[in-house]
């Protein structure tokens, strides 16, 4: 890093900066230890980077720099570079993280857009280490037919030139020139800035010729270093994602007073003005764990004024007055605008009902059997469906029979991030991949994959998810996928027992039988007396936290088992634990002797195993759906938001949808409340004459069932868990329900 001035760094500046130097010297004691044990381990590079990082040193901390202040831009930085620049790639290795991981995404961005005659302008590139460091993705020279390198120090430019005469690329133009006054012949597909916005003492018109020379389907990549506070971003909906922006007071002021020696400016203004000039594609907010936690970003972005895709209507629709409102004020639309796909609706991510989840799905895997869905709903192409989320694998089911719109809801972020996931996957990757992924559970090229192929067909919230959580599908010795979420709590009571007893042997038995009659026995003598026990139950199963936590039961429908097995039993008395050891009876005995787990049940199969085997899975994992889904186009009908499922009805017009499936999201209302009865309205309102809901409950007979044949609809139970009887292959339920719609509710009708 340079500082300004003739005289030392200590004789400089006062108290408040002489604890940044002593940092310094800190930090490049740092330094100094990782080269040298790098040394020890590669006795041949170590004497090299030595030799650079001593220059480094005295170029940064003792060497005088002119310019600055008082002197142009050009002249302080050829001062400050001038003797380092042919050891400037060596000693930023370290330093400027994120660069390599910009370019990925660029790239990837740009292979998802027709192929065109491609322009790139590397913004303030230096040595050109970005654009050589491209061809780890695609084939620079073929790739793009012409390249600027845009910077303002002769040095360095003379070292790109070297390096581009070196690799022979003639498609490389090195241009020493303002980034101000550059002008190509035509507008750029691409631009990228690699830390050199923070250099800028004058971005604003930096960021201004940038708008014009970008083209309208053009990638704009950024990545620096940043320090703000909340409050400056607390309140909008166009910059990508919250999650991980902040810094602290501490980090924010120390980092700020030590790259402002060295004419680094990290000032919020910076990036908030690129983010206003363009709309927002993906953001990345990270540290630099290495030396300091430095913060840093990775940004991409389209033109503000790009082109809505025809198949971002409904986006339009649902968020039709954000759009307004965003525009009228002269600001970008939020990010989900600018997606390549229409699939996800906005929502401000920092709502406290949003908070609430923590970052953190519930179910890995949907607990509904869509087999028994198609059965009873036999979806058409003239359907427009609105569907529970859960981890998305019965959406998908149902995106196989081509509906005309499936609307996928969740008031869990992170639910849809799942199902995101999944989507973009087969937009982006073969089957095998695919399978990996969703049916071992795990992938060791995950975070590759992520960055080079499945990143443009992310809304930038589920790309910083999942970028932040890359470790579920690839952490070395991991159980995967199938053992996160708030889920993996109870199947790891069913292994945590199931070892403690000596049954993983049964298990993976009973996983292996060839006959139902073979499963029985194994499941009778073996493992039903250790997974079913009362103790277990009383002790961890039938506690609050743990049927909420692990199993997604809340208190609601804790309550409608609890009075069914009153009912039944003719208990008064607190009794908890016997009536959810008789329901774990009733939904698992049933299954283990009337359904193959090992063949044909797909649900108890990933609880038992942690993964799905080539022969049981759920629909959506087959092969055939794989092709299906993965053409392009194939998921244009599905929507996903992130809101309550009465705020999406009341967005729909009347008479739209035909079909809504609630699992059993009805139980979770209370009962003396009216939140229940207003859903039930929307759904009148929002549903075609005919209109059918399809929803399951652990009750026998729900409370509000009553609720829906005063609203408009008669209801029918289409399956009951009556004496020993398995209603599907899942049979968590207590009984299944549809509803249809034969009355419109005027105007006032409650």
């Amino acid at each position: 890093m340079a500082f300004s001035g003739d005289d030392g760094l200590l004789l400089n500046f006062g108290f408040p900066l002489t604890l940044t130097g002593f940092s310094a010297v800190a930090l490049c004691g740092l330094l100094l230890s990782r080269l040298l044990a790098r040394q020890r381990s590669q006795s041949i590079e170590g004497p090299g980077r030595l030799h650079a990082f001593f220059i480094f040193c005295y170029c940064c901390f003792i060497k005088s720099h002119n310019g600055g202040d008082r002197g142009s831009q050009q002249t302080f930085l050829e001062s400050f570079y001038k003797k380092q620049a042919s050891v400037y790639d060596t000693t930023r290795s370290r330093l400027l993280q994120g660069r390599t991981e910009m370019l990925a995404l660029v790239a990837a961005q740009l292979k998802a857009k027709p192929k065109s005659e491609r322009i790139w302008v590397d913004v303030g590139g230096g040595t050109g280490w970005c654009i050589e460091a491209m061809y780890s993705f695609v084939n620079v020279p073929e790739f793009f037919s012409t390249i600027y390198l845009v910077d303002l120090s002769p040095s360095l430019c003379e070292v790109a030139r070297q390096r581009f005469r070196r690799l022979g690329w003639k498609n490389v133009q090195v241009v020493c020139e303002d980034a101000r006054t550059f002008c190509p012949p035509r507008k750029a597909n691409l631009i990228t800035m690699s830390y050199s916005l923070s250099m800028l003492p004058d971005y604003y018109p930096v960021i201004d010729s940038l708008t014009s020379l970008l083209a309208a389907d053009g990638v704009i990549g950024v990545v620096d270093f940043y320090a703000q506070s909340r409050l400056d971003f607390g309140g909008r909906n166009y910059i990508g994602s919250h999650t991980g922006r902040h810094v602290n007071w501490l980090l924010r002021s120390f980092w700020r007073a030590w790259f402002h020696l060295d004419h680094i400016w990290l000032d919020a203004g910076r990036r908030d003005y690129m983010e206003f000039r363009f709309g927002t594609l993906l953001t990345v907010n990270a540290r630099n764990r290495t030396l300091g936690w430095i913060p840093y970003y990775i940004w991409l972005g389209r033109p503000k004024n790009a082109e809505i895709s025809p198949q971002n209507t409904d986006q339009m629709l649902c968020s039709e007055e954000l759009a307004i409102q965003n525009q009228a004020a002269n600001i970008p639309l939020p990010s989900s605008f600018y997606q390549n796909h229409s699939w996800r609706a906005y929502y401000d991510d920092q709502l406290p009902k949003h908070t609430q989840f923590k970052d953190e799905y519930i179910y890995a895997f949907t607990w509904e059997d869509s087999r028994q869905d198609h059965s009873l709903l036999n979806l058409s192409a003239d359907d427009v469906v609105l569907a529970m989320t859960s981890a998305g694998d019965n959406i998908l089911s149902y995106a196989t029979k081509s509906p005309a719109r499936i609307h996928a809801v969740d008031l869990n972020p992170a639910q849809n991030h799942l199902l995101e996931l999944k989507m973009a996957c087969y937009s982006a990757l073969p089957y095998e991949d695919f399978w990996m992924l969703f049916g071992e559970g795990r992938h060791p090229d995950f975070h590759h994959l992520l960055l080079n192929h499945i990143s443009p067909h992310l809304s930038s919230r589920a790309f910083q998810y999942w970028l932040d959580h890359a470790y579920v599908f690839d952490r070395p010795g991991s159980s995967g996928l199938y053992d996160t979420g708030g889920s993996r709590h109870a199947l790891r009571v069913i292994r945590w027992v199931s070892s403690i007893l000596g049954r993983r042997t049964a298990v993976c038995q009973l996983l292996a039988a060839d006959s139902l009659s073979e499963q029985v026995n194994i499941w009778q003598t073996l493992i039903r007396p250790a997974l079913l026990s009362p103790l277990l139950c009383k002790l961890v199963v039938s506690q609050k936290k743990f049927l909420w936590k692990a199993l997604g039961v809340p208190k609601n429908q804790l309550a409608m088992i609890e009075s069914d097995y009153k009912a039944a039993a003719g208990a008064s008395c607190n009794i908890r634990s016997r009536a959810i050891w008789h329901y774990m009876v009733d939904t698992v005995d049933p299954v283990a002797q009337q359904t193959h787990i090992g063949s044909d049940n797909p649900y108890y199969y990933v609880c038992l195993a942690g993964k799905y085997s080539r022969t049981c899975h759920p629909e959506y994992l087959s092969s055939e759906a794989h092709a299906m889904l993965s053409q392009s186009g194939a998921l244009d009908n599905l929507h996903i938001h992130t809101d309550e499922v009465t705020k999406v009805l009341s967005r729909f017009s009347p008479d739209t949808l035909t079909v809504a499936v609630l699992m059993d999201s009805m139980d979770w209302f209370d009962q003396e409340g009216e939140s229940g009865p207003e859903q039930i309205i929307r759904l009148n309102r929002a549903m075609k004459m005919g209109g059918r809901v399809l929803l399951r409950s652990a009750a026998l007979q729900p409370w509000y069932i009553a609720a829906f044949t005063t609203r408009g609809f008669t209801a029918e139970r289409v399956s009951a868990r009556i004496e020993g009887a398995c209603i599907d292959r899942v049979n968590m339920y207590a009984s299944c329900w549809i509803c249809t719609k034969v009355e419109d509710l005027s105007a006032g009708q409650t």
